[in-house]
């Protein structure tokens, strides 16, 4: 269990030496809250992996707006007897109750950690370079990502963190496993690598073969809201939507922007559970 103040990068922190890790990775990690996260019901990029927060959570303590106190506490897995009222405080942010303690199925941490990004010519070759991970690395692949060149350019040039990358894509297409076995991963890995090309779903692509370059590879994802700040005021959507129609808002939004000086769009998600983080961008603030 854990004190529902507990920053969650406190927490990551408490359990990892234990061989434990937190269901739930965010780019804000460093600064964010648990209970909070519990509030907004934070998804964050291992949903694919650990699905989402409510089902790691196995019991819950919730002061009432009239200051009574629900206790929902257990640390029991499976539960079947009466209500599940806990669930009704997850994304409720606040408005039915402040939670104050919770108890967490903390899984186990990944001996096994594997990236590649791939530099893709469309949003559908995304979508199919997706769908291939999922069909041949099912068991192991915990995180799929996307961002598009605008996001890209942004972490480059404002954050100096270099493209692995040669040449420019309008699309790039990140992927991640987590096992057990370092041999068995890197050789799933490398196998959807190799049919990734074969089949066309990419015109570039880079294999991380070192935590450092895996850690470079998720840094282009993860600093992506920092990079886009400066480039203006960001107007910031999260939205989901059905996986084939994530980006079409993006170019309705771009077009309507277009006799707009100065204003871009900045676009990136988790493809994998159709969660789409859309950034319309002006020089400054516009309530137009």
């Amino acid at each position: 269990s854990s004190g529902i103040n507990a920053e969650y990068g406190v927490l990551a922190d408490t359990v990892a030496p234990h061989g434990y890790t937190v269901p739930l990775d965010l780019g804000s990690r460093g600064s964010c809250q648990i209970g909070g996260n519990l509030a907004t019901h934070a998804g964050g990029l291992r949903v694919l992996r650990y699905g989402q927060l409510r089902a790691s959570v196995l019991g819950m303590r919730v002061v009432l707006p009239d200051g009574g106190v629900l206790d929902s506490m257990s640390h029991m897995r499976k539960d079947n007897t009466g209500y599940d009222l806990k669930q009704l405080f997850i994304g409720s942010e606040g408005t039915l109750g402040v939670i104050t303690d919770v108890s967490l199925l903390l899984p186990q941490q990944p001996s096994s950690v594997n990236v590649a990004m791939f530099g893709c010519s469309s949003f559908e070759k995304v979508i199919q370079t997706y769908r291939l991970a999922r069909q041949t690395m099912g068991e192991v692949v915990s995180a799929c990502e996307f961002l598009d060149e605008t996001c890209m350019r942004a972490v480059n040039d404002n954050l100096s963190l270099p493209s692995p990358f040669p040449d420019r894509h309008p699309f790039y297409f990140l992927v991640e496993t987590s096992g057990s076995n370092q041999d068995h991963d890197m050789e799933k890995l490398e196998g959807y690598v190799a049919r990734v090309f074969e089949e066309g779903g990419a015109d570039d692509g880079v294999l991380a073969t070192s935590k450092d370059q895996a850690a470079k590879l998720m840094a282009l994802r993860e600093n992506i809201a920092p990079a886009l700040k400066q480039l203006g005021y960001n107007y910031k959507y999260d939205v989901s939507l059905p996986i084939k129609h994530m980006y079409s808002l993006v170019e309705k939004i771009r077009a309507m922007l277009q006799s707009y000086e100065g204003c871009h769009v900045g676009s990136y998600g988790h493809i994998a559970d159709g969660d789409l983080h859309f950034n319309p961008i002006s020089p400054e603030f516009s309530p137009a």
